[in-house]
């Protein structure tokens, strides 16, 4: 019988850290050589409660990296003045840090019959900030049976970005760039879980599940609603995992890692909006050739219906979507929202060899096909690829450094499943077409 893959979160890459001083990076070391000292990896339990988590530092360097040369930073890259580079700025070698802590409080009591009670309350800091303020990794209530499966109610993560994170994109260095792209949610706000039990199928092992989510209930006109299908299929060395998600009204993007909520934080702009929508189909797998190699990989197909650019107030817009600025539609109605499709890819091999594991990945983020006049990024596509090592002391602690690699298809706005234009390398896609960084980091797990 194969191994049912659990709900544990991992921490994925920090890559495409801000670019830092040397300060930051003294900061990396000392917090690595802390991780290194720490003993035997295992829960805090006191009674029915068990703490676990994990703490990470990153540091790395990379080449062709510009800081701020986006004129208006960090603005949402799908909003016409977030085009416009700042004059004058250099880009060149810089260097880059990043941590993260998330720490998983989990309560769980046995109600007789068979049945499970579980409870768990889980935060990622980043760099010292939450990474989604106002939102929980898991914050949720889950009852189980062996024979009648799981049925869970709060916040938690979706499997469409989890899995694409932990493991698959992990174990190749693909996350955050293949797990965090495309047209996916990754954190359910509102939402209700049912996982089937094991069935035997095949000679191997079957999982169903379905989540709905309902986001912001404040919004009664364009209701939120995102519904996830997960199949899992393991037998012996094998496993496959192939998730559906199909969201309406969330707010319309390119960054598989947000949250689902609604098409605006603000329950007054819903009058003013249209109807958005979303979804992915992922095909994940991993295969274990040997004991010293194994081969895994993914396929995602991307779609968006698109989202009409709607001032909402004074300067406030919407999260508007693959638009044709200064275009009309066929009602006349301005700055009109077309729909898209897109398919990304991702590879890997891993190497075994004891307490080492090397991995050589690569992910292609692909050109998308739309209607769109304007040009929104949807001619360019992307090669990553990353190869690297790791070291695992089996007491929590892990090393790890890699080698990694950018190629843009053009000069010009990223890709469309990209969420920012500089996003995982720091490499600008308007700025420069190739780039490449080295990273290393410690993680610990307890």
């Amino acid at each position: 019988m194969s191994h049912v893959p659990s709900c544990s979160v991992s921490p994925a890459p920090v890559m495409a850290a801000r670019p830092v001083r040397f300060g930051l990076l003294r900061s990396a070391v000392v917090l690595s050589a802390a991780l290194s000292a720490a003993g035997t990896s295992q829960a805090i339990d006191f009674g029915p409660f068990s703490l676990t988590g994990f703490a990470k530092a990153e540091a790395g360097v990379g080449s062709n990296v510009c800081e701020d040369c986006q004129l208006r930073a960090d603005e949402d890259r799908q909003r016409v003045w977030a085009d416009d580079l700042a004059l004058g700025r250099t880009y060149g070698t810089e260097f880059t840090y990043g941590w993260q802590f998330q720490p998983t409080l989990s309560a769980n009591f046995d109600l007789g019959g068979g049945f499970k009670l579980t409870g768990a309350l889980s935060q990622r800091f980043r760099d010292g900030y939450k990474d989604f303020p106002g939102f929980w990794y898991d914050r949720s209530i889950t009852v189980k049976h062996e024979d009648y499966g799981a049925l869970q109610a709060g916040a938690f993560v979706l499997r469409t970005w989890g899995f694409a994170d932990f493991p698959y994109g992990t174990d190749i260095g693909m996350s955050p760039i293949f797990s965090d792209s495309g047209a996916g949610y990754g954190l359910a706000t509102k939402a209700i879980r049912y996982t089937s039990r094991v069935f035997d199928f095949a000679e191997g092992d079957l999982v169903l599940e379905f989540t709905w989510d309902q986001g912001n209930t404040d919004f009664k006109i364009n209701e939120p609603r995102l519904l996830e299908y997960w199949v899992h299929y393991g037998r012996g060395d094998l496993r496959l995992d192939l998730m559906i998600q199909d969201s309406k009204n969330g707010r319309p993007t390119s960054f598989t890692k947000g949250p689902f909520t609604s098409l605006t934080p603000f329950a007054a702009d819903d009058p003013l909006l249209g109807e958005s929508s979303q979804g992915v189909v992922l095909l994940l797998g991993k295969y274990r050739l040997n004991p010293k190699y194994e081969v895994s990989g993914g396929v995602r197909w991307n779609r968006w219906s698109g989202a009409y650019a709607v001032n909402t107030g004074g300067d406030q817009w919407n999260a508007m979507w693959n638009v044709d600025w200064g275009g009309f539609d066929a009602d006349g109605v301005p700055n009109p929202g077309y729909s898209a499709r897109s398919t990304d890819l991702m590879f890997g091999v891993r190497r075994f060899d004891g307490q080492w594991t090397s991995h050589i990945g690569v992910a292609h983020l692909g050109k998308a096909s739309t209607r769109n006049p304007s040009e929104r990024g949807q001619s360019n596509s992307a090669w990553f690829g990353s190869i690297g090592t790791s070291y695992d002391f089996r007491n929590g602690l892990q090393l790890y450094a890699s080698v990694n690699a950018v190629i843009y298809d053009r000069l010009g706005l990223a890709p469309l499943s990209m969420p920012s234009h500089n996003a995982f390398s720091n490499v600008d896609s308007r700025v420069a077409r190739k780039g490449n960084w080295v990273t290393v980091g410690a993680v610990y797990n307890f």
